[in-house]
């Protein structure tokens, strides 16, 4: 029996297909460099899934090409890759730009001989024709440079050898071949490719087939496939009272999530450390052993909160629990449910003083967006929201609502938490999710008092609320916030508001590094 012929094609980017594309990039470039991390590719495909391809061979992936919109007044002029491609992220990113931006283009260097960088040129192309844009526009590696620097008087000059058919270049000459005009030169473009002196080719494809009296209006770009327009949520502001029995909190936890169903809300958001409510059923305990005492409930915590995500299909957040983990450290975690039975989790990155001195808790190590099908999320736990990087982070890689579980005993430290929402919401251009306990529960240490006054955060423009407050509650009394959020408001503004934070940003000054994936 012959064997079946191996298939090659070139297909859209998934989340999924991540671990894939990296094993790829340490093939492809030399001495393994790790130019993208996790990050950065989650924050490509969500941005812009439309534009992000594999190559896949024989159902392995050996090839990557991701590209985004920019206008022209940005693309066609001198930049650098690290503040075009917002560090990588893609988050420049323009809804309504008029060009496509060529982030990257990687092949497993066993695969090369498969014409597999010409495919992902002909997909980029049609992508530019299906979005009637002007054309495409990157900055090329120009490696022969650092070899035939000595025979020629200038990088410039080496670009214009080459396209004149004097020299050749492995990649401009290529990419010349693929249609592609040169402009000029893009100086001090990166400084992580030595063999093109850090320089790189400006290299621009004119789509023959534009119709610019059909464009869409600047800044009203396309909705996102398959996510919705408006998103529903719910944020409870929870009530600790003493209780008889571990029945009882989750009869409680029941009522609010049916409730919020029944106004079809798509997330309900429960506050921090609301489980150690289940501290007040038996006799008071010292706050190390009470604090372990509350991990012995995880397993049943995810088995409920998970059966009523699919039950009252909403998405939720079940605040934070202490959670001891495999190297018997205790971490405070944010467990959250989707309403199609995946469970995802999210440690606090900070540990508040208190929580580090009165319960050992220690702080995790990564920050990463949750997939929903209400496109990305992201969850900072109370003192996380204080540390800007950490928000910035999260809509690096796509998120574009965050969820704040907060635990505060007095106003200070609940203004704290408040403010810096609202200042995460407008340096981000997202919505912010906040709920908080309220009453006591005077046998469990540490959680004596309790102060909070639970809110739904808008950016502060045009579309949204006059405030920059879609739904809020009375301060220190049970309530739940409810509101509807405009997802294409969000993405109108971030790409076409009275100011635009994240597409203003001056990359070329400075820039938030995540040290890992």
């Amino acid at each position: 029996m012959s064997e079946s012929p191996k298939r090659l094609l070139v297909r859209s980017a998934k989340l999924e297909d991540i671990p894939s594309i990296r094993e790829v990039m340490k093939a492809s470039y030399p001495r393994g460099v790790e130019l993208y991390t996790a990050g950065m590719l989650r924050g490509q495909i969500n941005r812009f899934a439309d534009g992000q391809f594999v190559a896949e061979y024989d159902g392995k992936v050996v090839g990557y090409c991701s590209s985004f919109r920019v206008g022209g007044d940005r693309a066609l002029v001198q930049h650098t890759w690290h503040d075009i491609t917002g560090q990588g992220y893609a988050s420049r990113h323009d809804p309504g730009g008029d060009y496509l931006y060529g982030l990257e283009v990687f092949v497993h260097p066993d695969y090369r001989r498969h014409r597999i960088g010409q495919r992902f040129y002909t997909r980029r192309k049609q992508l530019c024709r299906d979005l009637n844009l002007e054309g495409i526009v990157f900055g090329g590696r120009i490696p022969g440079l650092k070899r035939r620097k000595k025979q020629v008087q200038s990088p410039q000059d080496y670009i214009e050898q080459v396209r004149d058919g004097q020299m050749r270049d492995p990649v401009l000459s290529f990419q010349l071949r693929q249609g592609f005009e040169l402009l000029g030169l893009l100086e001090n473009y990166t400084d992580e490719d030595p063999d093109s002196l850090g320089h790189a080719s400006h290299l621009l494809w004119r789509n023959p087939h534009c119709r610019r009296e059909q464009e869409v209006p600047r800044g009203s770009g396309p909705a996102v496939i398959g996510l919705p327009h408006q998103v529903r949520l719910a944020a409870v502001q929870y009530q600790q009272r003493q209780l008889k029995s571990v029945d009882e909190f989750f009869n409680i936890v029941r009522y609010f999530v049916e409730t919020v169903s029944e106004y079809r809300a798509d997330f309900v958001l429960f506050p921090e450390l609301f489980t150690l409510q289940l501290l007040s059923i038996d006799e008071e305990l010292p706050p190390v052993e009470a604090i372990h005492a509350i991990t012995r409930h995880t397993d049943r915590i995810k088995d409920e909160f998970r059966r009523m995500a699919l039950r009252y299909n909403v998405n939720i957040i079940a605040g934070s629990h202490p959670t001891l983990m495999q190297d018997k450290s205790i971490q405070n975690i944010a467990y959250v449910f989707l309403r199609d039975g995946s469970i995802h989790e999210q440690s606090k990155i900070h540990p508040t003083p208190d929580e580090a001195h009165w319960w050992r808790i220690q702080g995790g190590n990564s920050l990463a967006p949750i997939e929903t099908d209400c496109g990305p999320i992201g969850v900072l736990i109370c003192y996380d929201s204080e540390f800007p990087e950490l928000a910035r982070h999260l809509c690096d890689q796509g998120a574009e609502i965050l969820f704040v579980p907060f635990y505060t005993d007095e106003r200070q430290g609940y203004l704290r938490v408040r403010h810096c929402c609202q200042a995460r919401a407008i340096e981000n251009q997202c919505y912010v999710a906040m709920a908080g306990n309220v009453g006591n529960l005077p046998n469990v240490h540490n959680m004596d008092l309790q102060y909070a006054q639970s809110c739904i955060i808008t950016p502060c423009d045009f579309p949204f609320a006059r405030d920059g407050v879609a739904a809020d509650t009375t301060p220190n009394v049970e309530a739940v916030a409810l509101a509807d959020l405009s997802m294409a408001a969000l993405r109108e503004a971030r790409a076409g508001g009275t100011v635009q934070n994240l597409r203003n940003r001056r990359l070329d000054l400075y820039q938030v590094r995540w040290m890992g994936d």
